[in-house]
C-alpha cells in the first residue's frame, strides 16, 4: 500500500516537529521545510525515518513569496527522485512567528512581517503548490485561539490568523470538486518556544492560563500534534471548512 506523503512547514521546531513525528508514527512519509534551522530539521527527518518513514527537509522562508515557484519545483523534483510519484497528499501550513506589542505600538514593519509570513505566504505557497496536491488531499492550515478570545498584545498576529481562518472557508469551498477538505487547527496557549517561550517560561502566565483553562493547564506540544494526525487522517475525511479549536477549554 502506498503510504501517504505530508509536506509540514516550519517543522524544525515546535508545533510542527511534534506533528511531523505524529504523522510518521502512522505511517505517513514527510516532507519538512525549515528557515535557519538546518540541523534540527536534520534530526527530525532521523526520529521521523526511525519510525520507519521516508523523510526529507527542504529550505523555505516562507515570508518570501517571490521563491515559492522555485521551491514547488523542488518539491516537484523531489517527488519524482525519492517517491516516483507526481503529487503528495497533505499540506500542513504551520510555519509561523509570534510578536507581541500593544496595538499603539505596532510598528509597520511588525505588521508587515506577520502579513508576509502567516496570511500572504498561506495564501500563495498554497497556491504554487496546489498542482501538486492529490485530488482527495487535505489541507490544514494553523490559527490560533486569540482569534476567539482577545488578549492584549496580539492585535495584529491575531488579525492575519483571521485572515487564513477566512481564506480556509474559501479553499475549501473551491477546491471542494477536486475533494480536497481544508480546515483550520487553532491551538491555545502551549509549552513551546513560540513567541520567545513566555508560555513556557514564565510560571506566572503558565499559571494564569492554566487556572483560565477548563482542563487545568496549559498544553504540550504533543497536544497538537496528535491533532495535526487526527485531522489529517481517513477517519476525518468529512471534516471541511471548519476551525477546531485544541486549547484544553480556555476562556469559556
Amino acid at each position: 500500500m502506498t503510504r501517504p506523503i505530508a509536506l509540514i512547514t516550519g517543522a524544525s521546531r515546535g508545533l510542527g516537529k511534534h506533528g511531523a513525528l505524529a504523522l510518521a508514527a502512522k505511517g505517513v512519509d514527510l516532507i519538512l521545510t525549515y528557515r535557519s534551522q538546518a540541523g534540527e530539521a536534520a534530526a527530525v527527518v532521523a526520529r521521523a525515518r526511525a519510525l520507519g518513514v521516508q523523510a526529507h527537509a527542504l529550505a523555505l522562508d516562507v515570508g518570501e513569496s517571490a521563491t515559492f515557484a522555485a521551491f514547488a519545483d523542488e518539491v516537484k523534483q523531489l517527488l519524482a527522485r525519492e517517491w516516483q510519484r507526481t503529487h503528495f497528499n497533505y499540506l500542513v501550513n504551520n510555519a509561523g512567528i509570534g510578536i507581541r506589542a500593544s496595538f499603539e505600538q505596532t510598528t509597520e514593519e511588525q505588521f508587515d512581517t506577520l502579513l508576509n509570513i502567516h496570511l500572504k505566504g498561506t495564501f500563495f505557497l498554497t497556491q504554487a503548490l496546489l498542482p501538486l496536491i492529490a485530488d482527495g488531499g487535505r489541507i490544514l492550515n494553523l490559527s490560533t485561539g486569540l482569534t476567539r478570545f482577545a488578549m492584549p498584545g496580539y492585535a495584529a498576529y491575531a488579525a492575519m490568523k483571521g485572515g487564513v481562518e477566512v481564506l480556509t472557508h474559501y479553499l475549501a469551498k473551491e477546491l471542494g470538486p477536486r475533494g480536497i477538505a481544508v480546515n483550520v487547527l487553532a491551538p491555545g496557549a502551549i509549552e513551546t518556544d513560540f513567541g520567545g517561550g513566555v508560555v513556557r517560561d514564565d510560571k506566572g502566565v503558565n499559571a494564569f492560563l492554566a487556572s483560565q483553562t477548563a482542563l487545568g493547564r496549559v498544553g504540550q506540544p504533543d497536544d497538537i500534534g496528535g491533532v495535526m494526525a487526527a485531522l489529517l487522517s481517513d477517519d476525518s475525511r468529512w471534516i471541511t471548512a471548519q476551525r477546531i479549536e485544541a486549547s484544553g477549554g480556555m476562556f469559556i
